[in-house]
């Protein structure tokens, strides 16, 4: 569990001035900014707003990396944003959000600066019994949404006047020193929001950084409160991570910390069996392939990775590598797998198609082993709808296994790869002078379609 000397919590002081950072300290360029983003930015100036590029987007340009996302926070409410951008829509019903729209379906999302919380403004709470937030206090100052952020590498603001960084909690600090830290006292922050310690192992594992103790601390002592969630939006934070270049350091933060098993309690008994070093270690091999093939590109189907999530579970529960199912035995321990992971993975919500491609996955995971060690691939085999999928599940486990590693042309024919596949634009039938007839309607007329002559 990666930590660090320091303990001491980011100051919720909004009265301080903040720090500045000027352009020839900090490795942020216009270059690498989108010129959409930079354009909605210019017209907010123009227009007399104040107009910062926030969140990730500054951290990933200060790291070098190439952002997902350009936010942009201002001082214009939503319906001053919807007169300056014509192209724009509001989206949100508790806070307004506007998007504006450019060509080539791209979109940036402008949001006013927010309070710091709805029922915890400048650090106190109201206990009053209703707990109603009045309109005006919706809004804020930069200080404000700056310090209603989750962690202090999210909170900082980047500005095109000076082209300088806004810094109100230390966010440069701890970029430089690799660090996650709460803002705020880890604690309460973690127990309004139970998803944000699924943020802070996730850009640990994505940047390599250390973990602030108190921020841990309050991980491990508020993990089971991850479950007040929805499970939507669990599933959705969980399949970020999976999706992602760095599953083997997010499972082993998981585990380190306890998340993994409030997620998967059923991992919990396989774990804590005498095995269980062996099956953590396959578990972490078995990422670290996933991460390798996400690092060249390859986009794994979402079935596939929850497989190999879960595969060191089948294999321990129901010694899946000694089974050599044929026939009517076959498809019964399919019955018995896919019962299963409705059982565990019921809470999850997983569609019904996935969950019985997973069982293909493991099911006849033991056969292709058998197939590689003889060399014997049957022609049935092939001709199998669930080939490809199940040969690119058995060849991960493979190289997991200290196997070879997968040749590209093999992923190539598993998966589709979606970035390299052109649409051709849909082909519209056009006519030499504006209402002239088409030849359908020539042939309707004279009677051709129906076969019919006058």
């Amino acid at each position: 569990m990666p930590t660090d000397p320091g303990s001491s919590s980011t100051p919720v002081d909004n009265t301080l001035p903040p720090r500045i950072i000027p352009r020839s300290k900090h490795p942020i360029s216009r270059k690498n900014i989108d010129r959409e983003a930079l354009k909605v930015l210019y017209r907010l100036r123009d227009a007399g707003h104040l107009a910062y590029l926030v969140g990730g987007g500054v951290r990933d340009l200060y790291l070098g990396k190439t952002p997902k996302d350009f936010d942009i926070s201002t001082d214009a409410r939503p319906g001053q944003l919807r007169k300056i951008f014509k192209n724009s829509r509001l989206i949100g019903r508790r806070f307004r959000l506007v998007q504006v729209f450019f060509h080539g379906n791209k979109i940036v999302e402008v949001s006013t600066f927010r309070c710091r919380s709805e029922f915890d403004l400048n650090g106190v709470t109201n206990n009053s019994e209703e707990n109603i937030l009045a309109a005006n206090n919706t809004y804020g100052s930069p200080s404000d949404d700056a310090f209603r952020r989750d962690l202090t590498i999210n909170s900082l603001f980047y500005e095109i006047e000076n082209y300088t960084i806004i810094d109100y909690t230390d966010g440069v600090k701890d970029l430089e020193q690799g660090l996650i830290r709460f803002i705020g006292e880890p604690e309460r922050r973690v127990q309004r929001d139970p998803a944000r310690m699924l943020r802070v192992i996730r850009h640990a594992a994505r940047n390599n950084f250390s973990i602030e103790p108190r921020t841990w601390q309050a991980i491990i002592n508020h993990k089971d409160k991850l479950m007040l969630c929805p499970i939507s939006r669990i599933r959705d934070e969980l399949m970020k991570d999976l999706h992602s270049s760095a599953c083997r350091i997010w499972t082993q933060l998981a585990m380190d910390s306890g998340i993994f098993y409030v997620l998967f309690p059923f991992y919990q008994p396989v774990h804590d069996a005498p095995e269980s070093a062996e099956n953590r270690e396959l578990l972490l091999a078995i990422q670290a392939v996933v991460d390798r093939l996400h690092s060249k590109g390859t986009k794994l189907p979402d079935q596939i990775l929850f497989s190999l999530l879960l595969l060191p579970w089948a294999i321990a529960e129901h010694d899946l590598l000694n089974k050599n199912c044929r026939g009517p035995e076959f498809h019964r321990f399919l019955h018995k797998i896919r019962s299963r992971l409705d059982e565990i993975l019921g809470p999850m919500s997983i569609k019904r198609i996935h969950k019985e491609r997973m069982a293909m996955h493991i099911v006849t995971l033991p056969q292709f082993i058998g197939f590689a060690r003889d060399n014997n691939w049957p022609k049935w085999l092939k001709r199998k709808s669930y080939y490809r999928e199940c040969d690119l599940f058995f060849r991960i486990f493979s190289e997991a296994s200290g196997g070879k590693k997968i040749p590209e042309h093999i992923v190539a024919a598993s998966v589709p790869q979606l970035s390299k596949v052109k649409h051709k634009p849909s082909r519209k039938r056009r006519y030499k002078k504006r209402g002239t007839p088409g030849p359908a309607f020539a042939a309707k007329k004279d009677g051709g379609i129906f076969g019919l002559k006058k």
